[in-house]
C-alpha cells in the first residue's frame, strides 16, 4: 500500500497542467428571423491551481473550417467579420484559480444570414506561459437554418389564464387590434372548441349552436361572424394559422385563415375591447364560459396586436415575430418544454398560468403543408 500510494504521488507530482476551454466543442445557432444578435461566453480553466498568473488568447481560427467540415460531415463557409465581434483581450487565471473569467463574443444580424447555408466560427485557444489541451483547444460556433418551432402546448382539457395582469394597459382601450394563434386541432366533437378571449366581449373559437363544430366563429358584443359555412371548416390534425384583425375606424373584422381572407363583416357599434380583465371571467387561451368548451390540441405562437394588421402582415409571419415588432403587446409562443408557466415575450412580461399541467409536445414546424406557405 506504501508503494501505492508514493507512486499515485509521483504521478500527481509529475502530472503536466494544461489549459483548456470550457466552452462546449461545438454550439449551433438557429437562422431565424427573430434571432438578430447572440451573444456567448468563452473561458479557459486548468485542472489544479498554479502559483503564477496564466495568460491565455482566443483567436478565429481559419484553418479550421476544413477540420469542422470533416468531422461533422457538413459543407460550412466560414463566418465573416460582419456577423460577430470578439474583443482582443487576454483571459486571465489569477493564481491560486482554475477558470478565468468569461469573454464575452457577439454575433451580429444572424438573421441576415442565409438559411440554405451552414456557417461556423472556429475558435482557437492559444497560451504562451502554459502548455494547451490539444483536444480541447477548439470550439466550433455553427449556424444554420433549421425548425423555427420545437415545442408546442397541448391544451386537451386545460386552459391558460391569469391570475392577474402585470400591465393590462398594454392590451385595454384597443380599438384597432390583431389577435393571432397558430393551432393543431384533434377533433372537433366539442360544442365549443375555445381558441382565445373573453366570452361577452371579444372571443375567437370554433364552434356553436347551429354552427358547424369545426368552423371558426367570432362571438363580439355587437354580435358574431361570419355566417355558417360548412366549406369554411378547418381540418382535424392540420396546423392552421387563425387571425382576427379588427379597424376600430371603419369598424370592420376580417378573418383570416392561414393567411388568406375569409370573412369580412363591419361592426362599428364594437367600440373599444379590453382584454385586461383576470380570473375565470377574464381573458383566457382554450377556455370560455365553462371547461367543457376546451380546444383539444395544440397551441403555438399566441399574439395580441394594438393595430390592424394586413394580410401580407399576417401571411409573412405564421412561425414566429421578432419581440420588439411595432404593435406586438402581448406574444405567448408556448414553447416552454415544461412547467406551467407560458412567457409573454414582449417588454410587456404578462405571463399566463396553466389550470393543470401542460402536455408539451415535440414538432417540426414550419411544415410544407401549413396554409399558403
Amino acid at each position: 500500500m506504501l508503494f501505492i500510494f508514493q507512486s499515485c504521488k509521483q504521478d500527481d507530482e509529475n502530472f503536466e497542467n494544461k489549459l483548456f476551454l470550457l466552452s462546449p466543442k461545438l454550439e449551433t445557432i438557429l437562422i431565424k428571423p427573430s434571432v438578430i444578435n447572440v451573444e456567448k461566453q468563452i473561458q479557459v480553466a486548468i485542472a489544479k491551481p498554479q502559483d503564477a498568473e496564466i495568460l491565455a488568447k482566443v483567436s478565429v481560427d481559419e484553418n479550421q473550417v476544413a477540420r469542422f467540415n470533416q468531422a461533422f460531415e457538413e459543407k460550412a463557409e466560414l463566418l465573416t467579420k460582419e456577423f460577430y465581434d470578439l474583443p482582443n483581450a487576454d483571459l486571465k487565471i489569477t493564481a491560486g484559480s482554475v477558470k478565468s473569467e468569461s469573454l464575452n463574443i457577439t454575433f451580429k444580424n444572424v438573421n441576415a444570414l442565409d438559411k440554405s447555408k451552414v456557417y461556423v466560427l472556429p475558435i482557437s485557444l492559444n497560451s504562451s506561459s502554459l502548455s494547451v489541451l490539444n483536444s480541447e483547444s477548439i470550439s466550433y460556433f455553427c449556424f444554420k437554418g433549421g425548425d423555427l418551432i420545437n415545442k408546442v402546448a397541448g391544451l386537451e382539457k386545460n386552459y391558460l389564464y391569469f391570475d392577474s395582469w402585470k400591465n393590462p394597459a398594454v392590451v385595454n382601450n384597443l380599438r384597432s387590434f390583431t389577435l393571432e394563434a397558430l393551432v393543431r386541432a384533434k377533433d372537433f366533437k366539442n360544442f365549443i372548441s375555445t381558441i382565445m378571449g373573453i366570452e361577452g366581449k371579444f372571443l375567437i373559437r370554433i364552434g356553436d349552436a347551429g354552427f358547424p363544430s369545426n368552423q371558426v366563429q367570432v362571438a363580439t358584443t355587437a354580435g358574431n361572424m361570419p355566417g355558417a359555412d360548412p366549406n369554411k371548416g378547418l381540418t382535424a390534425n392540420k396546423w392552421t394559422h387563425i387571425a382576427v384583425a379588427v379597424n376600430g375606424t371603419t369598424g370592420s373584422i376580417k378573418l383570416y385563415i392561414d393567411g388568406a381572407l375569409q370573412a369580412e363583416v363591419l361592426k362599428p357599434s364594437l367600440g373599444a375591447v379590453n382584454f385586461g380583465i383576470a380570473g375565470i371571467n377574464g381573458f383566457q387561451i382554450g377556455r370560455s364560459y365553462e371547461d367543457a368548451r376546451y380546444f383539444n390540441g395544440e397551441f403555438s405562437e399566441v399574439r395580441i396586436w394594438n393595430k390592424e394588421r394586413s394580410k401580407d402582415e399576417i401571411a409573412g409571419n405564421f412561425y414566429e415575430v421578432p419581440v420588439d415588432s411595432e404593435g406586438l403587446v402581448s406574444y405567448w409562443k408556448c414553447n416552454e418544454g415544461e412547467g406551467n408557466l407560458i412567457k409573454d415575450h414582449t417588454a410587456n412580461q404578462n405571463h399566463m398560468i396553466a389550470k393543470s399541467a401542460i402536455n408539451w409536445v415535440n414538432v417540426a414546424l414550419p411544415e410544407k403543408t401549413v396554409g399558403t406557405k
